[in-house]
């Protein structure tokens, strides 16, 4: 009998916090972003002057506080589902609500730097650095945008306790893939601010 709670109380590694299928996109958006990352360090080790010269262009103070926002909505997020486990979906709605607003606040901040980039000419062909800045952190805003439309609905939905802790699959999914974006950032906001 002992065996039997014991063995109930263990994770199963087929069935991880938001699902298989959520790890399986987390594993290849990781890992398509990681190859670009390589790639791009590749290219900067041929390209040093023109990579450096491209980096002035960047704020690192406005990438680090763009880092600290995303971060701070994942902890809200996670945060979230800790109180919609304890039944608490008040609770769980307003710290998930802060943290779609933080993600919010992400994009406009990434957005103002968008603009501030294109007022003075600097696209997606300006130059080898830029195509890739463009093209991995526009992926990035893409995934961030989907996240808060998905977070969105999930907040609703534990508003109207349609979600309770009895029925949290679809939080923790949504959730999972939240952090994902926060993973992504993490990896490539030293390569292009720090590095």
């Amino acid at each position: 009998m002992k065996t039997a709670n014991i063995t109930s109380k263990k994770t199963d590694i087929s069935n991880p916090p938001g699902g298989i299928l959520v790890w399986l996109l987390i594993i290849l958006e990781v890992l398509t972003f990681l190859i670009a990352s390589i790639v791009f360090l590749h290219y900067k080790e041929n390209n040093i002057e023109v990579f450096r010269a491209s980096q002035h262009h960047l704020n690192p103070i406005v990438g680090t506080i763009n880092t600290v926002v995303l971060i701070t909505s994942g902890y809200l997020m996670a945060s979230s589902i800790i109180y919609l486990r304890k039944s608490n979906n008040k609770k769980s709605a307003e710290l998930m609500k802060y943290g779609i607003l933080l993600g919010f606040l992400f994009l406009a901040i990434k957005g103002f730097e968008y603009y501030a980039k294109i007022e003075i000419g600097i696209g997606f062909t300006y130059n080898i650095y830029f195509t890739f800045y463009w093209m991995m952190t526009g992926f990035h805003f893409i995934h961030v945008l989907f996240g808060i439309g998905l977070l969105s609905y999930i907040y609703k939905g534990i508003k109207k306790e349609k979600y309770n802790s009895n029925n949290i699959f679809d939080v923790a999914s949504s959730i999972t893939y939240w952090h994902m974006c926060d993973l992504i950032w993490i990896l490539i906001f030293p390569i292009f601010y720090l590095l």
